[in-house]
């Protein structure tokens, strides 16, 4: 399983950014627990504290302090980013200084959580977002399957005045597939900043048959509007088994 799941993100090497709502620090978290390289898990957005659970050696600093610790760290598995006044979240590391600290920690694999959306479903990025990286390899878009059949509110959505004009919907519409679909191949959407990048959008928290049934319509529908990519992949990523599917085109 840990190789079909590397292998189904594209994540056995180079910089894997998650970008999108509803389950970005999960998947980071279940890519390098996966990888038996050497990993690097960090941020160009805020992020959380990183869980205790995480048995791995966590380093935060400013950035050129940060570079050094990374470098002189011997372990397998390092979590980076910088302080930040927010309380419960650190700071990202500059977009510009990504490579220099993929080399520095001669990482294997570095995933990457390249966008906030305040522990929501669902977003559309703002003019300014996602901060990627030039040299990220693969981007991972995550909406959660849980927003469909949910009105378009704060509640569940992060900026919902950009999913309105991307996904062509207003504030209280029931989100459909053809909303989901829209958001992951618009240019203003999910495939906003990927540049030349792999992308692999997720459809996570499949939980059920009732989720499942939308979210592969969604993906079907995604993957008839869009040759930026040709695979949808629908998981439940916090559990032992999370790949329910993999729709292609």
């Amino acid at each position: 399983m840990p190789s079909e799941i590397l292998d189904i993100f594209n994540a056995h090497k180079g910089v894997v950014c998650c970008v999108g709502a509803g389950g970005k620090k999960t998947t980071m978290f279940r890519l390098a627990r996966e990888h038996a390289g050497r990993r690097g898990i960090t941020a160009t957005s805020h992020i959380e504290y990183f869980p205790r659970k995480l048995k791995i050696s966590k380093h935060i600093a400013e950035e050129d302090e940060l570079l050094q610790l990374i470098k002189n760290d011997p372990s397998d598995c390092i979590a980076f980013a910088c302080p930040s006044t927010r309380k419960g979240r650190h700071a990202g590391i500059s977009v510009d200084n990504v490579k220099r600290f993929q080399e520095a920690g001669r990482f294997d694999l570095l995933v990457i959580k390249s966008d906030g959306a305040r522990s929501r479903l669902i977003k559309a990025p703002a003019e300014h977002e996602p901060p990627l990286p030039a040299c990220v390899d693969t981007v991972i878009p995550v909406v959660s399957a849980r927003a469909m059949g949910k009105p378009l509110s704060e509640r569940i959505a992060h900026r919902i005045d950009r999913i309105s004009a991307v996904a062509i919907m207003q504030e209280n519409d029931i989100i459909k597939p053809v909303h989901v679909a829209r958001l992951l191949t618009s240019a203003e959407g999910a495939l906003r900043n990927t540049g030349d990048a792999e992308v692999i959008p997720l459809i996570n928290m499949v939980d059920n048959r009732q989720k499942q049934v939308l979210a592969q319509e969604a993906a079907e529908l995604a993957l008839s509007m869009t040759d930026r990519f040709n695979k949808i992949v629908l998981a439940r990523m916090r559990d032992d088994d999370p790949i329910v599917d993999v729709i292609t085109s």
